[in-house]
């Protein structure tokens, strides 16, 4: 079992930062896929960036890339998501996810544990 606890949320201007933070606990964080997931009002939610279990791989989607990292830190069983250069467009609640999978997957249904979400708002 494994809880996810996200955090660093909040209102920014077009083009500023922020980070992302979801705390993990359980033994085997170390073990498990993690991603960020985000979900803005009347959509789907979708895929924003994955890591392999060692930290070594990560995926991001297109409209992210270059603009968001995400790291780790297993001994702190936590993840990270530094996002830059933001943009109204970008407004939505964060998820993180954990996964026993293996591999990096961008499909909601492939991850086992949710937090409850920290919401970003971009202002124009």
């Amino acid at each position: 079992q494994v809880q996810l606890v996200e955090s660093g949320g909040g209102l920014v201007q077009a083009g500023g930062s922020l980070r992302l933070s979801c705390a993990a606990s359980g033994r085997t964080f170390s073990s498990y896929t993690m991603g960020w997931f985000r979900q803005a009002p009347g959509k789907e939610r979708e895929f924003v960036a994955a890591i392999s279990w060692s930290g070594g791989t990560t995926v991001n989607t297109n409209s992210v890339k270059g603009r968001f990292t995400i790291s780790r830190d297993n001994a702190k069983n936590t993840i990270y998501l530094q996002m830059n250069s933001l943009q109204p467009e970008d407004t939505a609640v964060y998820y993180c996810a954990a996964g026993a999978i293996g591999r990096l997957v961008t499909s909601t249904k492939s991850y086992d544990y949710w937090g409850q979400g920290t919401q970003v708002t971009v202002s124009s």
